[in-house]
């Protein structure tokens, strides 16, 4: 059984994360799978939107495998598998993987599916549009284990919620419920279990049919203003939105609004 199931549907890119009898615990094998199928999302034109889920009804993902990855980066394990050997002589493969630094300016919508911690949770930061089942349970635990969590958290989590709800989530390793999640708005909806990929799919619907130009350079100049003063923020949004005002799809919206019909996108 593959460790990650990734398909093409009507423009959108499914990748569902495949060990579910580990909590889709991500090891070598996954980190590999995760990694080129990021960069053929990235890479090819006709996919819109990305769905990211875990197989199972219990678990989105648990984060790094504690027994097969940890011990391979901490030096605690020698490599083995060809994966193993892969993953720890390229450690840009793992931050690919996690899109921990991985430039991608297409959305992605998380799926949750379970609980997401640790390196699960950390997973999510870089998601655009994230719905969880009501089970689902959100936290870092790395601290437990005197892990820090290198995943981003220190860099993203304090952007992404208040700063003191973000640091009692850093510095106490204790879980939150999904409803805390989305009251601190980290979650976009917050649905029964058995919904959630329907939801998603909802959201994924409607990314895939809006200009593909237009969603990369808002994506784009969002994650490009993070930490810029407004006078340079401002300057920045308009190198990304010019771009977008010289293609044929900003022709094409207008004139499918005027005709009252869907538009054709081209991505040009």
């Amino acid at each position: 059984m593959p460790p990650l199931i990734y398909e093409k549907k009507n423009g959108i890119a499914y990748l569902t994360l495949n060990r579910p009898e580990a909590h889709n615990a991500i090891d070598p094998e996954m980190i590999l799978e995760l990694a080129a199928a990021w960069e053929d999302y990235r890479d090819d034109n006709s996919m819109r939107c990305a769905i990211l889920t875990g197989a199972g009804e219990k678990t989105f993902c648990s984060g790094a495998d504690l027994a097969k990855l940890i011990p391979l980066y901490s030096g605690a394990k020698k490599p083995e598998s060809d994966a193993d050997k892969k993953v720890h002589s390229d450690l840009t493969l793992g931050q690919r993987a996690l899109l921990r630094e991985f430039e991608l300016h297409k959305p992605i919508i998380a799926a949750v599916n379970g609980d997401a911690i640790a390196g699960g949770f950390e997973f999510l930061y870089a998601t655009d549009i994230r719905v969880a089942s009501e089970n689902a349970r959100f936290g870092l635990q790395e601290v437990k284990w005197a892990i820090f969590p290198m995943g981003g958290s220190s860099v993203r989590l304090p952007q992404q919620m208040p700063y003191a709800r973000a640091m009692e989530i850093l510095l106490t390793g204790e879980l939150m419920s999904a409803a805390e999640a989305h009251k601190y708005g980290f979650l976009n909806r917050v649905v029964p279990a058995s919904q959630v990929m329907e939801e998603a799919e909802k959201f994924a619907s409607i990314l895939a049919k809006n200009g593909p130009l237009a969603i990369s350079a808002i994506k784009k100049a969002v994650l490009s203003n993070i930490g810029l003063t407004l006078s340079q923020g401002l300057a920045n949004e308009l190198e990304h939105a010019l771009p977008v005002f010289m293609s044929e799809d900003v022709k094409e919206g207008p004139r499918a609004f005027k005709e009252k019909r869907e538009p054709k996108y081209k991505g040009r």
